[in-house]
């Protein structure tokens, strides 16, 4: 990875962790749930690079975060680590089964099939009253290896565990994406049996893509339960899935950083969108979103790139 990049990506870290530490607990919990949010689109632009668009990535949104509110409230089980560990090898479990299926298709099949697997986890949930049924259930205060800290000192626990995964999550995406792996999705999205001709499965490319889209999104989940509290079956709903493919195309896919710096300006658009309009904050969201396609269809990342080209151009 590029030393510019990795600053880049380190600099917004440790930003994020003062701000956690110095500003008001509101904007720390929104930056904490961006970082989640963040990582699960991460894993959907990895798919969308193959150029495949899920509509599904709320089901291991959702399960990551379930398998965390499960092992605090029923296990007993408090680790951040352990629980991160477990929700990721659920996922990963859930999606290898899965994705012997989702993977065959293409397209608006492909889109519409993560749907309806994740809408099927929705209607299991909502009809389960052991785990709180429409209401979910909440979830205990995590601990870091034997330490458990007061209430508002594990909001800022779990803010700096997010922090840290997300950049070294970030470093291990952009060196995937610029391996043989990587250039592999791109090759798919531009034409399959060339990419079979030259000795390449199409099924395997994408297959562990979906697979590593899986455990960012059970990461994901897993931070924000543990920084909320509480899991509730919407997290499985399809408008969650919407809302990711919405900050995928609000960020763009060009730089791993896009879907995270996308997922924060998300959670301040939506805060300010509510507070200013209760009632109609979808409509500016919908505005916002119409916006950026017609004026930047790359997404809010190609700003950085015509920079970066407009500074190369003054250099040369």
């Amino acid at each position: 990875m590029k030393t510019r990049s990795l600053a880049l990506l380190s600099v917004l870290g440790l930003a994020v962790i003062v701000g956690g530490l110095l500003l008001p607990q509101w904007m720390s919990y929104l930056f904490t749930i961006a970082m989640g949010k963040g990582l699960v689109v991460l894993g959907l632009v990895l798919l969308m690079r193959a150029g495949l668009v899920s509509f599904g990535q709320g089901l291991y949104y959702c399960v990551g975060a379930y398998v965390a509110g499960m092992l605090t409230q029923f296990a007993d089980v408090t680790d951040i680590l352990v629980i991160m560990l477990a929700s990721v090898a659920v996922s990963v479990a859930i999606a290898a089964i899965i994705g012997l299926l989702l993977c065959r298709y293409r397209e608006i099949f492909f889109a519409m099939f993560s749907m309806a697997f994740s809408m099927i986890l929705y209607g299991l949930l909502v009809r389960n009253q052991f785990l709180g049924s429409t209401d979910g259930f909440n979830v205990a205060n995590p601990s870091l290896l034997g330490w458990t800290p007061g209430a508002e000192a594990s909001s800022d626990l779990v803010l700096v565990v997010a922090v840290i995964l997300v950049i070294t999550l970030g470093t291990v995406a952009w060196r995937y994406l610029k391996s043989l792996s990587g250039y592999a999705g791109e090759a798919v999205r531009e034409n399959e049996i060339r990419l079979e001709y030259l000795g390449g499965s199409v099924f395997r490319v994408v297959y562990v893509k979906y697979i590593i889209a899986a455990a960012l999104a059970a990461i994901g989940g897993t931070i924000t339960a543990l920084v909320s509290g509480h899991v509730d079956p919407e997290m499985a709903y399809w408008t969650t899935s919407g809302e990711f493919v919405f900050i995928a195309l609000m960020g763009g896919t060009a730089h791993v950083a896009a879907p995270l710096v996308a997922a924060v300006l998300f959670e301040a658009l939506r805060t300010y969108a509510f507070a200013v309009a209760p009632y109609t904050w979808q409509m500016i969201l919908g505005f916002a979103l119409l916006a950026i396609i017609i004026f930047m269809p790359s997404g809010l990342w190609s700003l950085v790139e015509r920079f970066q080209n407009k500074k190369a151009g003054k250099t040369s």
